[in-house]
């Protein structure tokens, strides 16, 4: 218990008496100070009982003991203890009744009583309650020591460290989501904190922060020890931690990063295996993939997958921070379900395999889609910190190098098109005529067209309009002639035009193909 006023007065030895603010004694005193300056207060720090004899003071001026004890009190001095029978036989009415206005305690000291008796008392008090607080501080590092060794492991420790603080604890993974609780309700707490916690991971490891509400304070910690955080510690409690609590809290982040450490070099080291697994599924050899993969991916291997790729939107432009969120993001999704998830970080880019259909896809895409949503109709383009995915097919492990293709092949798609997700299966159930949006294949379109329409601004016929008409009706003369409303004679005479001009024959199959392409490339200005 920290030391108060009142323990003071309780003290048999010291002979204190209470003469005014009765109904504070309970305030904790952090020191007791000696001064006779007729203003003490650039020296206080707060909570200090200063003990006076009023050298300097007159203190049976009402006025001045009023303004005096203003200050005293607005500067967080927690008491006055006056010693009678040294400059005045009693306190001075005027002083007993400015601290009654301020509600301010003020404890008489007997002259048998010497100041530095009630400074020993005041100091011995704090010691005690200092040693009792580390007392508790060790015996609370090797409980939650050896929770952190059971098999419950952080869901234990976060158990006792709640029950140390007298409030809550919960911990999150690298994503930020919430992975445990304590008690169970306060897992409803926590998930309301995300948006601190994302801005936490955001500092450099360790950080922390502080955040408050009508409910609780709350203390963030970070774990982990490189710069980036790879998890975060949460605790809230009605008051400021103590001594005690903190020593708790500081074991309890220490503990916490030890496993997380530990957890991550096994991470580590299940990715170098998967960048194995990976490389030989794409190169054919799925039998030995498979057997190298063993448990660890083998489950993963067994069943219908997906491949995606994320790179930056911006060509050129480093994101790691951003691609290996995405990854915390895709792991944490998948633990969640206990679903199995191999995650590959290359240079500038990530690739992962995950089940068709599981949390880790569906975290990918709803990444994707509050990337777009905070992205607004009125982006002109993709911001810095933006990544684009491509993602493949359903397929199976013979099948790898294909998806592999599929996936990177959406991902060309999605940079063209400024979106944040591209499925391979949307193109194949689609239509070719979007991707001819390419400013290249734009390009190419006008320069195949340009003779013509050159020609036609002249006045001297309608070529574009009849190679378009011809085309369409797959060289049908008479269809294609009465679409345009002219003889099919005119037709084929303009027809030999088109092709005197672009040099080139449209008996051939592959000219036709071209030409078509570049009229749904280029259409004709209106």
């Amino acid at each position: 218990m920290p030391l108060t006023l009142a323990s003071l007065v309780q003290h048999s030895a010291l002979k204190l008496s209470v003469r005014a603010g009765e109904g504070r004694l309970d305030t904790p005193v952090r020191w007791a100070h000696v001064s006779e300056l007729a203003d003490p207060v650039p020296y206080m720090e707060g909570g200090e009982l200063l003990l006076i004899t009023a050298m300097k003071l007159d203190a049976d001026d009402p006025d001045e003991m009023r303004r005096y004890v203003r200050r005293l009190a607005a500067a967080g001095v927690v008491g006055i203890g006056f010693a009678v029978g040294v400059n005045y036989e009693q306190i001075p009415e005027a002083l007993v009744a400015a601290a009654r206005d301020e509600d301010l305690p003020l404890l008489e000291v007997p002259r048998r009583t010497p100041f530095l008796a009630i400074s020993k008392a005041v100091s011995a008090a704090l010691a005690a309650d200092q040693y009792r607080a580390v007392t508790a501080g060790f015996e609370a590092q090797r409980e939650l020591t050896r929770a952190a060794l059971s098999a419950d492991g952080p869901a234990e420790l976060l158990t006792r460290l709640a029950a140390h603080v007298q409030g809550w604890a919960a911990l999150y993974d690298a994503s930020g989501q919430v992975v445990a609780a304590a008690p169970e309700w306060a897992a409803r707490r926590a998930a309301r904190l995300t948006p601190d916690v994302e801005r936490l991971r955001e500092r450099p490891a360790p950080a922390s922060a502080v955040v408050g509400g009508s409910e609780d304070r709350v203390e963030l910690q970070s774990l982990g020890t490189g710069r980036r955080a790879r998890g975060a510690l949460a605790v809230g409690t009605a008051a400021p931690l103590g001594t005690a609590e903190r020593y708790a809290v500081h074991s309890a982040v220490a503990l916490l990063t030890l496993t997380t450490e530990r957890s991550r070099s096994l991470h580590d080291a299940e990715s170098r295996l998967g960048a194995a697994v990976l490389r030989m599924l794409l190169d054919g050899e799925a039998a030995h993939a498979q057997a190298v993969a063993g448990d660890l991916y083998g489950g993963l291997l067994q069943a219908p997958f997906r491949l995606l790729v994320a790179e930056p939107a911006l060509p050129g432009t480093a994101q790691p921070e951003g691609l290996a969120r995405l990854g915390d993001t895709v792991e944490s999704a998948a633990a969640r379900t206990g679903e199995a998830v191999l995650v590959v970080p290359e240079p500038g880019r990530l690739v992962v395999l995950a089940a068709d259909g599981g949390a880790a896809v569906q975290a990918v895409t709803d990444h994707a889609e509050a990337q777009e949503s905070r992205r607004g109709r009125d982006s002109t383009g993709p911001e810095p910190d933006e990544l684009v995915v491509g993602l493949s097919a359903p397929a199976g492990p013979a099948g790898a190098d294909a998806a592999f293709k599929q996936a990177d092949q959406a991902l060309a798609v999605a940079r063209r098109r400024g979106r944040p997700l591209v499925e391979h299966e949307d193109l194949a159930a689609g239509s070719v005529l979007p991707l001819l949006g390419d400013d290249a294949v734009r390009a190419f379109a006008e320069g195949t067209l340009r003779a013509l329409r050159e020609h036609d601004a002249t006045g001297r016929g309608d070529l574009v309009a009849s190679l378009q008409a011809w085309l369409s009706r797959h060289g049908q003369w008479d269809a294609a002639a009465a679409d345009l409303g002219v003889h099919r004679h005119t037709l084929r005479y303009r027809m030999r035009r088109v092709e005197e001009i672009l040099g080139r024959s449209l008996d051939d199959p592959d000219v036709r193909m071209e030409l078509w392409l570049a009229l749904k490339a280029s259409p004709q200005p209106s």
